[in-house]
């Protein structure tokens, strides 16, 4: 299939009888010589910021056809917080719709016109979650990022898929970008236009990879899958994500970053910042560490830094006195099932070892067969949680029961099932060169 060019392309673009061959794995597809995708075919849409402008946004992709298109754009890295600052709709029939959801308390009359509609995101888990808050939610799926990569595309970025089977180079410069500035330029609006402009191209091109390999029920399955599981639950402690938390082995330095985190995190909100303008988390490790008692020490504290360090430095030196001050102190570790590191594995439990090291080649000539990466063949952790602690009767039901109970998916099931039987039957013992590591992939 030979995707049809924007109107608007360059002007003297090669023809489409030019067109050089590219194949994945087998699949023989023409696609034109690379074209600049640098306008979108309908022009620049207006940003819908009034409720009568969504009302006649929501009635003409009601009115639409076939799957939407969807993206969102955030402002991560500089307001607090993954929320989104524009919403791009784009369905046959209907154009290309960018909506601000600042204006609105929600958008769930877009929600309702879309309903029983399949979506199509590039990279969903990053986008359902600021949807959600809008009130969006898909009925049906399509994750071209997934499918990319298991149609084993060498690369799965939205503009590298795009080029690969379509044709177009689409420019990402703005991707970083501050969503959050009001009015938005115009190269970023033509930009998050062109982000949905081909998406229902793109999907009809990997459904076409898909089907020919056999993996299309593999994508179908993964995308409910997303559905289902829905959005991730708030972490617990989530101060515990500090980047650089491990060079902290004090319960007390431990505490000093927990109260400085949530100090930082609720100066943040109310500034509608992302914490680490205020300070980065380098520097909050780094006060922990040295634990100063006065303004002048935690100045002269190497590595705190940051836009809040000085002008807010009492208050995180209140942070570290009532840390110091603290009797119920947070544990290093909070308790865990999740199996050890696997290079302690081999002194831990041989056999566990011994089981992990002979599963793996198995999974990663399996994937290579099926041309898709190992990591979308089987989730590592569940590979590692089901070696460590295997059923007590290895057969294949019972490795597959407690594959299914992990959260893996039918033709993930279906394929690596016996293959961990195998394994854990027929286990290959670790040389001795190597009884005291395994390999330390995670």
């Amino acid at each position: 299939m030979t995707p049809q060019i924007p109107e608007n392309t360059t002007a003297g673009a090669p023809a489409a009888d030019t067109t050089p061959h590219i194949t994945v794995e087998g699949f023989d597809s023409q696609v034109p010589v690379v074209i600049d995708l640098d306008a979108p075919r309908d022009g620049v849409p207006l940003v819908i910021e009034t409720q009568s402008g969504l009302e006649r946004c929501a009635a003409a992709i009601a009115a639409g056809t076939g799957p939407a298109g969807v993206d969102a754009e955030r402002a991560s890295g500089f307001r607090y917080g993954q929320r989104a600052f524009l919403v791009q709709i784009r369905r046959e029939g209907s154009g290309t719709w960018l909506i601000d959801p600042e204006p609105f308390e929600n958008l769930s009359i877009i929600n309702d016109a879309l309903q029983g509609v399949e979506w199509i995101l590039h990279a969903a888990s990053q986008d359902l979650p600021c949807l959600l808050e809008l009130g969006m939610w898909p009925d049906k799926l399509f994750d071209t990022e997934l499918a990319a990569r298991l149609a084993g595309l060498p690369r799965v970025g939205l503009a590298a898929v795009i080029e690969q089977l379509l044709g177009f180079g689409l420019a990402k410069e703005h991707s970083a970008a501050d969503w959050s500035t009001r009015p938005l330029p115009e190269p970023w609006l033509r930009y998050a236009a062109l982000d949905v402009e081909v998406l229902t191209e793109l999907r009809e091109e990997l459904i076409e990879l898909l089907q020919a390999d056999g993996k299309l029920d593999y994508a179908e399955q993964e995308f409910a899958a997303i559905l289902a599981a829905g959005v991730a639950p708030p972490r617990v402690d989530p101060w515990r994500k500090t980047s650089g938390l491990h060079q902290v082995r004090d319960r007390r330095q431990l505490a000093a970053v927990r109260e400085m985190w949530l100090e930082r995190d609720s100066l943040a909100q109310k500034r509608d910042v992302a914490p680490g303008r205020l300070i980065p988390d380098s520097a909050l490790v780094s006060a922990a560490k040295a634990m100063p008692s006065t303004v002048p020490q935690l100045l002269g504290t190497k590595g705190f830094h940051g836009r809040a360090a000085q002008r807010e430095a009492p208050r995180w030196l209140r942070c570290i006195a009532a840390a110091r001050d603290l009797e119920d102190l947070p544990p290093l570790h909070l308790p865990t099932n999740a199996p050890p590191p696997p290079r302690v594995w081999s002194d831990r439990d041989p056999e566990a070892a011994a089981r992990l090291s002979t599963a793996r080649p198995l999974l990663q000539a399996k994937a290579e067969e099926l041309n898709l990466p190992v990591e979308n063949l089987l989730t590592p952790d569940y590979l590692r949680r089901v070696a460590w602690r295997p059923p007590s009767d290895i057969t294949e039901e019972a490795v597959a029961a407690d594959l299914r109970t992990l959260g893996a998916r039918e033709w993930q099931i279906g394929v690596v099932a016996p293959l961990l039987t195998n394994a854990f039957l027929n286990p290959q013992p670790l040389p001795a060169k190597e009884s005291r590591a395994t390999a330390t992939t995670e």
